[in-house]
């Protein structure tokens, strides 16, 4: 077993002693499933990405300010309910699907 650090923007170099290999992401809290490495060529390039990307941090923080201004504007309180339905799913996402929060992707 090898750990290796990620770095932003700056690739890591493994080395793959058998074909077919198996990998597996963690942060420490979160981990990924093991994903099993067919590889043909030499070199083979994956991304590490979050399920909570920058779109959807945006898309949710809209979401969230638009629904509450409209309910605290017009003083329906379903409206201001509805503007916490982004960081209840971003929490279910962190918490209950830990597996699926880091995911690895080829490049």
């Amino acid at each position: 077993m090898h750990i290796y650090n990620l770095r932003r923007q700056k690739p890591v170099l493994v080395t793959m002693p058998t074909n077919p290999s198996r990998i597996v992401v963690t942060d420490g809290f979160h981990i990924t499933q093991p994903v099993e490495l067919r590889y043909r060529q030499q070199t083979a390039y994956f991304d590490v990405v979050c399920a909570v990307d920058n779109d959807v941090l945006v898309g949710g923080l809209i979401f969230m300010l638009m629904f509450f201004s409209m309910g605290a504007t017009s003083g329906v309180f379903v409206l201001q309910l509805f503007s916490m339905l982004p960081l209840i799913y971003i929490l279910f996402l962190y918490y209950i699907k830990r597996k699926a929060f880091i995911q690895i992707r080829p490049a």
